[in-house]
């Protein structure tokens, strides 16, 4: 699936008066015209989730879609390029959701919140996919874990926009956005590869103090952890 261009958002600032700053939004979500290409890509979701990268197979995507080996082979190469599109699309479509969770929020915090909200109650409702977009990116190979890594720098970039709302404080170094990025996945990661089906949404309040602390400091963290919790 081909790349789409930034488009810009307006992001409010949280309590500082700021507003309408210029920040790159994800791509929106392209739709699959093909609906036995849309079986397909999930098909292959749905393995890869639930048997992993290494045992999926052309021949388990058609048992699990009931579709005939020409249908495969009429769209896809091999396995590697169909797993490839399938990620962008699952990747795609956890972006929409998390967008569409943010778009009623004027403030970033606010923003974050919903977003986070919808990411982790996807996962916590298929972990599976969870587990085809996440764990099993490693052994698809390196234009895999690139999808991977452009996804992570969009989410990246929205973290790091938090320092467009500071009034009067110094902002922490760009690098501290990416850590917080690279916490969340390595924990989100952990409890998947470790097979578990349920919590993901219980992450949401230390997800939220780990993302504010850098930016707002120790009580707003805390305030929203606890508004997390609630």
């Amino acid at each position: 699936m081909g790349k789409q261009a930034a488009t810009k958002v307006r992001v409010g600032a949280e309590g500082t008066g700021v507003r309408g700053i210029d920040l790159p939004q994800a791509p929106t979500l392209r739709l699959v015209v093909s609906p036995k290409r849309q079986q397909i890509l999930e098909g292959m979701l749905d393995v890869v989730g639930n048997q992993g990268y290494e045992a999926a197979s052309v021949r388990k995507v058609l048992d699990l879609t009931g579709l005939y080996r020409q249908a495969f082979y009429d769209t896809f190469d091999d396995v590697e390029a169909c797993y490839l599109e399938a990620l962008d699309l699952g990747i795609a479509q956890v972006e929409a959701a998390a967008q569409v969770a943010a778009a009623s929020e004027s403030e970033w915090r606010g923003r974050l919140r919903a977003g986070l909200t919808a990411v982790l109650e996807m996962i916590e409702a298929n972990p599976g996919l969870g587990r085809a977009l996440v764990v099993e990116v490693h052994a698809a190979g390196p234009e895999a874990l690139k999808i991977r890594s452009q996804a992570m720098k969009r989410i990246t970039d929205f973290i790091d926009s938090a320092r467009y709302t500071i009034e009067g404080s110094e902002a922490p170094p760009p690098i501290a956005a990416e850590g917080i990025v690279a916490g969340m996945h390595a924990v989100v990661h952990a409890k998947l590869a470790a097979g578990e089906e349920s919590g993901f949404r219980n992450l949401l309040p230390d997800f939220m103090y780990f993302a504010i602390l850098p930016y707002f400091g120790p009580e707003a963290a805390e305030r929203e952890m606890q508004a997390a919790k609630a």
